[in-house]
C-alpha cells in the first residue's frame, strides 16, 4: 500500500510527501507527450533509501517517479542523474529495465531532483506473502533461475559499448567500496559497532585480484526486480548504488540476500526465496559459474563484504528514520539498529570463514 491520500480544496487528492503537485504537474506536462492533467500520486512501499511514487494522468497513463529520501542526502548516495543515465544506456542491452520518460534536475521544481519511467506493471516478490502468485514451486525454481540469467546479463554488457565506460573506475573496485562505504559508517553512524572497522581492516588487507570490470549493479537482489504474470523478468529497478567493479560483489550480495529456510539470521523481512521451490544458494552460484564462466573461488570474501556494506546502508536507513525523514518514527525502529548489528557480526563471521 502507498501513502494515503486526502482530498483538497479543488477536489483532487492532496500529493504525498516529497511531491510538490504544482511542480510535478508542470514538468510531466511539459516533457511527457500526451500526458493528461491532473496527476495523481502514491508513494509506492517498499525501499528504504531513494523513494518511488506511482504516478496516474486523467487517461489512465502511469508512470514511476524517483527521488531522493527527505532531508539531509549523503553527497553522490542519491543521484538521481546518475540512476537515469544507467537506465537510459541499458535500455537497447539484453537487460530489462523500465523505459524512461525524462530526468528533472533543478530542485525548484519538486525540491530535489527526479527522474519519471514508464510504469512496469507486474508482481515484486518482496516477501513470503507475495511468493504464492507463483504458487507452483517449478515457477518459483524458474524465477531463481531467471534471477541468476538476468544478473549474467547485465554482467556481459560491455560498458564502453553502451557508453557507461566513464561510469567509475574500473580498477581497485573492492578497495574503493571499502573506503567509500567506511567514510558512509563515518558519516551516518548512530554509536560505535567494533566490528564494522575490524572487518574493514581485516578486508582491506587481502582484497582478491580483480579480473575485467563488468557494471555492477550493488543491490542486486529478486525484490528489486519486477516479474511478468509468467514470471520473466520484466524490469530490474533500483540502480542508484551501480558502478564498474568487479562482478563477483552483486553474487556476493546476492548470497546475503537469499536465505533458505533455517538460516539463524535473515537480512530484511521474510524473503520469497524462503517459500518452497526456490533454488538453493548453492544452486545459484553452480548457475552463476555455469552461465558466466567465472571462477567463484573468491566468493565468501564477496559475502562478507556484502553483509558488511548492508550493516552500512542500514545504519544510514536507521538514522534517517531515526530523524523523521520518512515521516513518523515507527516504535519498533530499534529493531532495525539491533539488525544492524547482527549484520556487521554476520560480515565477521563471514570473513573469519573466507
Amino acid at each position: 500500500m502507498g501513502d494515503e491520500a486526502t482530498g483538497t480544496a479543488d477536489g483532487t487528492d492532496a500529493a504525498p510527501q516529497g511531491i510538490d503537485r504544482g511542480g510535478v504537474e508542470a514538468w510531466f506536462a511539459e516533457h511527457v507527450p500526451g500526458v493528461q492533467l491532473p496527476l495523481s500520486f502514491e508513494r509506492i512501499s517498499g525501499g528504504h533509501s531513494n523513494l518511488t511514487y506511482g504516478v496516474r494522468d486523467a487517461a489512465a497513463g502511469r508512470w514511476a517517479l524517483r527521488r531522493p529520501p527527505l532531508g539531509k542526502r549523503l553527497g553522490s548516495a542519491h543521484d538521481m542523474a546518475r540512476e537515469h543515465r544507467v537506465v537510459s544506456a541499458l535500455a537497447p542491452s539484453a537487460v530489462p529495465v523500465a523505459p524512461v520518460a525524462g530526468l528533472c534536475e533543478d530542485e525548484s521544481v519538486n525540491g530535489a531532483p527526479f527522474y519519471a519511467m514508464e510504469f512496469v506493471e507486474g508482481p515484486i516478490l518482496r516477501g513470503l506473502a507475495e511468493a504464492s502468485a507463483f504458487p507452483e514451486e517449478a515457477d518459483r525454481r524458474a524465477i531463481g533461475e531467471r534471477v541468476v540469467d538476468t544478473l549474467v546479463e547485465i554482467h556481459a554488457v560491455d560498458p564502453d559499448a553502451v557508453g557507461l565506460g566513464d561510469l567509475g573506475r574500473k580498477e581497485d573496485y573492492v578497495a574503493r567500496q571499502l573506503h567509500r562505504w567506511h567514510g558512509q559508517w563515518e558519516k551516518s553512524k548512530t554509536r560505535e559497532l567494533d566490528a564494522v572497522d575490524a572487518v574493514h581492516e581485516r578486508l582491506a588487507a587481502r582484497i582478491p585480484e580483480q579480473g575485467p570490470a563488468t557494471i555492477v549493479h550493488g543491490d542486486y537482489r529478486l525484490d528489486n526486480m519486477i516479474l511478468a504474470p509468467s514470471g520473466e523478468v520484466a524490469a530490474v529497478v533500483d540502480w542508484e548504488l551501480c558502478t564498474l567493479g568487479d562482478p563477483l560483489a552483486d553474487v556476493g550480495l546476492l548470497m546475503v540476500y537469499w536465505p533458505e529456510p533455517g538460516d539463524e539470521l535473515v537480512a530484511l523481512g521474510q524473503p520469497a526465496s524462503l517459500a518452497p521451490g526456490f533454488p538453493s544458494r548453492e544452486e545459484l552460484k553452480a548457475r552463476y559459474a555455469e552461465r558466466s564462466g567465472r571462477d567463484l573461488a573468491q566468493l565468501d570474501f564477496f559475502v562478507a563484504l556484502g553483509y558488511w556494506k548492508l550493516a552500512i546502508i542500514l545504519e544510514g536507513v536507521y538514522a534517517r528514520y531515526a530523524a523523521g525523514q520518512y515521516g513518523k518514527v515507527d516504535p519498533g525502529i530499534e529493531e532495525f539498529a539491533r539488525l544492524v548489528e547482527r549484520l556487521a557480526e554476520a560480515a565477521d563471521e563471514a570473513e573469519r570463514r573466507s
